[in-house]
């Protein structure tokens, strides 16, 4: 129970899924789609993309899209999860498994292309940060700062 006397639910991966998830092309498109199931990616998306002048470039329903890579930072793996079934309540406990991996993703902007100043592009360097502020509190408590 919180603090504050409500219940929380626990989300649980089962990372026993993990070696039998197959690594697959991810796209993250700047829309919502209104199907939920599996799409014909490879299909009708993949061969529609071109390489412009900018990076990817390819139409969504009309739409110009234009895209770049992002590979996920050395160290981690990225993680698509489906849930084997759907809570009754938002109490309950929900329990994901691990559908398929992906170390990298293009990343599609409508019109204009992805850049280094991108939310996305610019968390994928969140964990070097992390780690060198991490080791820099280290040395300050250990009283060795490194001079670097």
């Amino acid at each position: 129970m919180a603090a504050d006397g409500t219940t929380a639910s626990c989300i649980r991966v089962d990372l026993s899924t993990l070696p039998k998830a197959a690594p697959e092309a991810m796209h993250l498109l700047p829309c919502e789609v209104q199907r939920e199931g599996a799409a014909r990616v490879s299909e009708y998306f993949n061969p529609a993309m071109r390489e412009g002048d900018g990076g990817k470039e390819v139409s969504f329903r009309g739409r110009a899209l234009r895209g770049q890579d992002v590979d996920v930072p050395t160290g981690f793996i990225g993680l698509v999860l489906k849930e084997t079934h759907k809570p009754c309540t938002d109490d309950e406990d929900r329990c994901l498994t691990v559908r398929s991996t992906f170390s990298s993703f293009t990343q599609w902007n409508l019109e204009t292309p992805p850049c280094a100043d991108d939310v996305l592009v610019m968390s994928m360097i969140w964990p070097k940060i992390a780690e060198a502020v991490m080791q820099t509190t280290i040395e300050i408590a250990q009283g060795t700062p490194s001079t670097a």
